[in-house]
C-alpha cells in the first residue's frame, strides 16, 4: 500500500469511529442509559428563625436544614439565621410569606395576632393530647387540610410542616412558689397566643414577648413572671440568673410543636423529588428533635438544680382546673369565629378516641421510677 493510500485508510477508519461514537451515544440516550448533562447548580435559600443563637430551639433549626442539605446530597442548602438576623421573631410569617425570606422556623401560636385559630397549634390544653398527639391529628385527623385553608384565608403565601413535639411547660417562673390562684393578681406575666387570655382571667396582668426579650425584661422589673418552653431553653436563656423557682405543669400549653415555613412560590417551584425529600426529612427531624429533647432537657433539669440552685414545685390542682375553665371561656368568646370553632370540634373529635386509648393503654410510670429510684428502691449493686 502507498503512502498516500494508507493515509486515505486512516482517514475512512477516522471518521467510521466518530460515525459509530455518536450513534452509540444516540442508542444509550434512546436506550435510556445516564447521559453527562450540564450542572444546574445547587437551589440555595435564606431563612431564619425566631429563637436565639444560643437557644436549642435555634440548634434544632440548623439540624432541620442539615438534614434536608444532606439528604439533597447538596442540591438545595438551606442557611437558618438566628432571630432578628432580617426580621423580628414574630415578624417571620409576614416576612416568609412575601418571600422576604425563603422559609423560617418558629411556632404557629408566634402568630396569634393574623387569626386568633392558629394558635391552636400549640396553645391551650388541646383537650389532654400531648405534642405527639396533635402531631398525629395533624397529620391524619384533617389538622394539615385546616391549617391549609387557614393561612389560605388570610392570605399568607407559606407552605407549613409543623414538627417536632414538645413536652409540657412549665407554669413559670416566679419570685416565690405560686400557691393559688389568687397569686396571680396583678402579677405582671408573660405568654403567648390563647394563653394571654388563660393568664388574664387568673388575674395576671400580660404581656407577650418572643423567648429572646424575656430575661431582660425580668432582669429590668418589667415582668414579674414568665413561661418559656423547657429546662435546656430556660437555661440557655439565663432564667437562673433572675429567679431560682419554677413551677412545672401546666394546661397553658401542654401540646405544642414547632413549625417549618416554606414560602409557598419558592417551594412551588421546587422539583417533586425534592419536596418528597422535604417531606420525609421533616419528618426525621421531627423523631430526631423529640430524642435530643428527652437527652438534653433531662440533663439540664438536674444540673438547674444542682448547680443553678433552682426549686422547682408542682403546680397546685386547684389552678390546672382553673386553666382548663379559663380556656373554655376564651374559646366561647370565639364562637363568631368559624375557622377556630371548626379546628376546635376536630381536635375534639379526636382527641376523645386518642386520649382515652393513651389513658388506657400506657401503664403507670411513676410506680415503676419509684420502684427503682425511689427512697425504696433495691440497693445499688457495689
Amino acid at each position: 500500500m502507498s503512502k498516500e493510500q494508507s493515509k486515505k485508510s486512516e482517514t475512512a477508519s477516522r471518521r467510521k469511529f466518530l460515525t459509530g461514537a455518536a450513534a452509540a451515544t444516540a442508542g444509550a440516550a434512546t436506550l435510556g442509559f445516564p447521559m453527562i448533562a450540564k450542572a444546574q447548580g445547587p437551589i440555595s435559600m435564606r431563612w431564619q428563625s425566631t429563637w436565639p443563637s444560643k437557644d436549642i430551639f435555634h440548634e434544632y433549626a440548623l439540624d432541620f436544614a442539615k438534614k434536608v442539605n444532606d439528604m439533597t446530597g447538596g442540591d438545595l442548602r438551606i442557611e437558618v439565621l438566628p432571630a432578628g438576623a432580617v426580621v423580628p421573631a414574630f415578624g417571620l410569617l409576614d416576612a416568609v410569606s412575601k418571600g422576604t425570606l425563603d422559609g423560617g422556623h418558629g411556632v404557629l401560636v408566634y402568630h396569634y395576632g393574623k387569626q386568633n385559630a392558629l394558635a391552636l397549634w400549640g396553645s391551650g390544653p388541646a383537650y389532654g393530647m400531648d405534642g405527639n398527639m396533635l402531631l398525629s391529628w395533624h397529620k391524619y385527623g384533617g389538622g394539615k387540610e385546616l391549617l391549609n385553608k387557614l393561612y389560605a384565608s388570610i392570605g399568607a403565601n407559606v407552605v407549613s410542616f409543623p414538627y417536632g413535639p414538645h413536652p409540657t411547660q412549665p407554669l413559670g417562673w416566679f419570685k416565690k412558689p405560686i400557691t393559688k390562684i389568687e397569686d396571680f393578681k396583678g402579677l405582671k406575666y408573660r405568654t403567648v397566643g390563647i394563653s394571654i387570655d388563660v393568664f388574664t382571667a387568673l388575674g395576671a396582668a400580660v404581656n407577650a414577648l418572643p423567648g429572646g426579650e424575656i430575661v431582660p425584661a425580668m432582669d429590668r422589673g418589667l415582668l414579674d413572671a414568665a413561661e418559656f418552653n423547657n429546662a435546656s431553653s430556660d437555661r440557655l436563656l439565663g432564667f437562673p440568673d433572675v429567679s431560682k423557682v419554677c413551677m412545672l405543669q401546666s394546661y397553658h400549653q401542654n401540646a405544642e410543636q414547632f413549625e417549618i415555613t416554606f414560602n409557598k412560590t419558592k417551594y412551588d417551584a421546587l422539583p417533586d423529588k425534592m419536596k418528597a425529600i422535604i417531606a420525609n426529612a421533616t419528618e426525621a427531624a421531627s423523631a430526631d428533635m423529640s430524642w435530643k429533647a428527652i437527652d438534653r432537657y433531662s440533663k439540664d433539669y438536674i444540673e438547674l438544680q444542682t448547680k443553678d440552685k433552682v426549686r422547682f414545685y408542682k403546680t397546685p390542682d386547684p389552678i390546672l382546673q382553673r386553666q382548663l375553665s379559663a380556656f373554655d371561656e376564651a374559646a366561647a368568646k370565639r364562637k363568631d369565629n368559624a375557622l377556630f370553632n371548626e379546628i376546635m370540634e376536630s381536635q375534639k373529635t379526636f382527641a376523645e378516641r386518642a386520649v382515652r386509648w393513651d389513658l388506657d393503654t400506657y401503664v403507670n410510670r411513676r410506680m415503676a421510677y419509684n420502684h427503682y429510684f425511689g427512697k425504696q428502691a433495691p440497693a445499688k449493686k457495689a
